[in-house]
């Protein structure tokens, strides 16, 4: 997985709420049987309805997207976190997140940055027009205008996604000590092997 810290970009405004998977990424493509590709479906539905974001060339490339309310509610398909990643998208920001699409995105390295709904209409405004800011660190997210929005962040996940741990990532992490314990059980099941019984 990527580590994620600080990106600076645009941010794909998409003043919705309850943005559900299904939007995300349509049902039809849950047939493919690889990760890549999805981004050509994400928001399908809604792109076709309309003119937005996701196909003006100023957004191409958007590593952010900003939304209101219970974002990525609906059912848990995991093809939700990958279609955005496919998109390029590492850092989702809404007032609030479906707890499985949270996991999920968590899970593939995307952040989910909750904020107040004042400050979502704030950087609605601002992601129109200008780029942002977005140091997972320091937990800010900054504007061309000088305006800083703080969140809080779990510091597992955040340590997680700023050394660019998964599940794997984090059990590898701890190999020698892995290493160690093996050799220890393997030296005890010797031992116990040779060992008289009492009777």
């Amino acid at each position: 997985m990527t580590p994620l810290r600080t990106v600076s970009g645009r941010a794909i405004p998409l003043p919705m709420s309850n943005v559900d998977t299904d939007m995300i990424i349509p049902g039809r493509w849950l047939k493919k049987i690889t990760r890549t590709g999805l981004g050509a479906g994400a928001f399908e539905e809604l792109r076709a309805a309309r003119a937005t974001p996701f196909d003006d060339p100023a957004f191409r490339d958007a590593p952010m997207l900003i939304a209101r309310d219970n974002f990525g509610c609906g059912s848990s398909r995991e093809h939700a976190a990958w279609a955005l990643l496919d998109l390029g998208i590492r850092i989702v920001i809404a007032t609030s997140f479906s707890d499985i699409f949270a996991g999920n995105a968590f899970k593939n390295g995307i952040a989910t940055v909750q904020l107040p709904a004042g400050d979502i209409e704030q950087l609605l405004d601002v992601a129109a027009q200008a780029p942002i800011g977005f140091d997972l660190p320091q937990q800010i997210i900054t504007t061309p205008d000088g305006s800083a929005f703080g969140f809080d962040y779990d510091p597992f996940r955040k340590h997680c996604l700023m050394e660019g741990l998964d599940e794997i990532g984090i059990t590898l992490s701890y190999g020698a000590l892995i290493a160690a314990h093996e050799e220890q059980s393997a030296a005890w099941r010797r031992t116990a092997a040779i060992a008289p019984v009492d009777r």
